[in-house]
Order: C-alpha cells, then sequence, then structure tokens
C-alpha cells in the first residue's frame, strides 16, 4: 500500500492549546475553523512540522493537502463543508413542510433548522461518496440521523432530564414552545427520521435501505442512545471513585459516539459499501465519536455559555462524572490525541483523496471551539 507523508502544525486556539496565538501561521486571518493539526501525545509545544505516517496540510487558509508519494491533491475543507451544510440544511427544511396541525411542524421546524455544525449528516455524505456512492444516495440517510439527533437535544433539554434554557445560542424549544409540544415535536422528528430514510432514498437497493433502518433503529434504542442517557442518569451525583472509566466510556459510546457512529455506517451501506468497509469506517467513527465527548468534556469548563452556544458548566453543576473530572484536562487531551491517531489509522486503507473529507472532520471535531 502507498505511504501518505502527513505533515501538520500544532493547533493554536483549541482545547488542546488554549494560549497559543493564531498569528503562527502564515495568513493573520487563518480560520481555525480549517485546522488540520496532530500534535504529539504530549502536546508539547512545537515550533516545525510534525510528520506522521497518515494525514493532510493546511498550505493556506482555505485548503488542506494530502501528499501521497508524488501527487499531491489540494482538498478545500473551507468550501466543502459550506457546499455540504448548504445541500444539507435546504433537504431538513424541504423534509417538514407546514401543514395542520401548524404548532407541531413549527416546533419540529424551530430545532431541526436552528443551526449546527451538521456534523453527522457530512460524515454521511462523505462516507457514502468514500466507498463509491453519489451524494444523493445518503442524504435521506443523512437527515434522518440530524432529525434523530436534533430529538436527542429536544429531549436532553427538558425539566426532567438537564432541565437547560439554552440551545445553539436559542431559547430551548421547551422553553419556545412548552414541555408538551417539545415531546411531541421530539417524538415526532424520531418517527420521520425511519420514515424519510424509507420513503425518499433513492438508488439503493431494498436491502440496503433496510439494512440501514435496522442500524438507525439499534443506534437510538435500548442498545444505543437510550442505553448512554440511563448510564448517565444513574451516574449522577456518584463520585469519581465509584464512575469508573469503562462506565463513563460506555455512556459516551452509547449517548454520544453511538449517532456519530450511525451517520458514517448509514453513508457506508447506502453507498454500496463492502463489510469490511463498513466495519473499517465504524472503528473510524466510533474514535470520532468518544473524541466529540471528550473534547465537548473540556470545553465545557474552559468556555462560557456565549462562546459555546448553550449553557457552561453544566455537567458541574449537575455533579456529573466527566472526562477532566476523572482524569484532569491534560490527560483528557492526551486521550482526544489517542483517539484521533487510531480514527485516521482507520481510513489509511482507503484512497486518500476520498478520504480527505473524513480526515479534514475528524479534525474539525478534534479542534472546534463549541
Amino acid at each position: 500500500m502507498t505511504s501518505v507523508n502527513h505533515v501538520t502544525w500544532a493547533s493554536p486556539c483549541s482545547v488542546f492549546h488554549p494560549h497559543h496565538p493564531v498569528t503562527r501561521f502564515r495568513s493573520q486571518n487563518f480560520n481555525p475553523f480549517l485546522h488540520v493539526p496532530i500534535s504529539s501525545a504530549t502536546f508539547k509545544e512545537t515550533k516545525k512540522p510534525l510528520s506522521f505516517t497518515v494525514s493532510a496540510v493546511v498550505t493556506n487558509q482555505n485548503t488542506v493537502t494530502v501528499e501521497e508519494s508524488e501527487k499531491i491533491t489540494t482538498f478545500n475543507f473551507n468550501a466543502y463543508m459550506l457546499e455540504k451544510a448548504d445541500i444539507i440544511n435546504k433537504a431538513l427544511d424541504a423534509s417538514i413542510a407546514l401543514k395542520e396541525p401548524v404548532t407541531i411542524q413549527e416546533a419540529m421546524r424551530y430545532s431541526l433548522l436552528a443551526g449546527g455544525k451538521r456534523v453527522r449528516p457530512m460524515l454521511c455524505i462523505a462516507a457514502c461518496e468514500l466507498v463509491g456512492g453519489r451524494q444523493e444516495m445518503g442524504i435521506p440517510a443523512a437527515c434522518a440521523v440530524e432529525m434523530i439527533h436534533t430529538m436527542s437535544l429536544i429531549h436532553d433539554d427538558l425539566p426532567c432530564m438537564d432541565n437547560d434554557d439554552l440551545r445553539r445560542g436559542k431559547p430551548t424549544n421547551h422553553k419556545a414552545f412548552g414541555v408538551d409540544m417539545a415531546v411531541l415535536a421530539g417524538d415526532a422528528l424520531l418517527a420521520l427520521a425511519f420514515e424519510h430514510v424509507a420513503a425518499a432514498t433513492k438508488g439503493v437497493s431494498p436491502d440496503r435501505v433496510v439494512r440501514a433502518i435496522a442500524e438507525l433503529a439499534k443506534s437510538v434504542g435500548g442498545e444505543g442512545l437510550v442505553a448512554g442517557q440511563i448510564m448517565d442518569i444513574h451516574s449522577e451525583g456518584l463520585s469519581v471513585s465509584e464512575v469508573k472509566l469503562e462506565r463513563l466510556e460506555f455512556i459516551h459510546i452509547h449517548k454520544t459516539a453511538v449517532l456519530l457512529e450511525a451517520a458514517v455506517v448509514l453513508g457506508a451501506i447506502t453507498g454500496g459499501g463492502s463489510d469490511e468497509e463498513i466495519e473499517r469506517l465504524r472503528k473510524y467513527a466510533r474514535c470520532i465519536g468518544l473524541l466529540f465527548q471528550v473534547v465537548d468534556d473540556i470545553l465545557d469548563v474552559t468556555k462560557s455559555s456565549q462562546e459555546l452556544g448553550k449553557t457552561a458548566g453544566k455537567d458541574l453543576v449537575a455533579d456529573k462524572v466527566t472526562y477532566p473530572k476523572l482524569l484532569g484536562i491534560q490527560k483528557s487531551k492526551d486521550f482526544a490525541a489517542k483517539l484521533i491517531e487510531d480514527a485516521h489509522e482507520q481510513l489509511s486503507a482507503f484512497d486518500p483523496d476520498k478520504a480527505a473529507p473524513l480526515y479534514a472532520l475528524a479534525n474539525y471535531i478534534a479542534y472546534r471551539q463549541n
């Protein structure tokens, strides 16, 4: 297999290096949204490029370059994110028409179209295209995962759960529409997700559509999202000595990572991926899913509510065990570095040109600021 030479810069202004100045880069306008940095697991100050087996390099404020032997491919991550976000937002908007009863449709649309990073649907589309599928084959599944993710946020924010007032910089659904309507809006989004995959998926064999629906159902049920939520509730108020790392990982693999995993796996299934490709991408997604939560935990204790667009420090108030609480900030960062290294390793078997969006999305998850 051809070796890919990967050079990347240590990250400024991230959970890994919160005080490093952006001016280290050639452009004063370098956008942190585009970072593709992997520093060492010890997160030491780095003044020159670090070499790894598989990676990409930021060449200016808008591009990522993947080097393979004598071939160099430039991937514009910023343009990719903007293009896919626009496609996904239009597809989500079209998925819920305003009809009677209008109130429930408005409540569904309020949260579904409230913005957000759209990481899950982008992962779904990227995985679909990586294994040879066309974008349109994966869009219904991508929308379905975002519907379920939105449902989980609506229900998480309820007074009986996390009791939060702010989500994506706006009042939470139950604050805008009332608790009863928020519960029903979440329920309706969950049902719509499965309907959308079944009815809107085109150009994909029926057996693959059924397989995708089964994968999605498993991710949200008693073996997935719900299992993680229950374990999280039962862990509230427990001391660090009572909640071991294995329990914390169970919670976040099921509560957070499972939908990122579902997004990638659904993309691979609808795109026509082989069983080997699907399982390799599943492992990649499991790593970045856990990474997402580790970074979330770090941001929760290092950023303000205004910076996050949601209530900061709520895990501390709820007395929840988090990675920083269990491991400390530095070991949490070390763990995040290991997870992204493992995620990149799973992508090494794929064509680097086609895998470039997944490399970049993994790094975006690692170095996001909210």
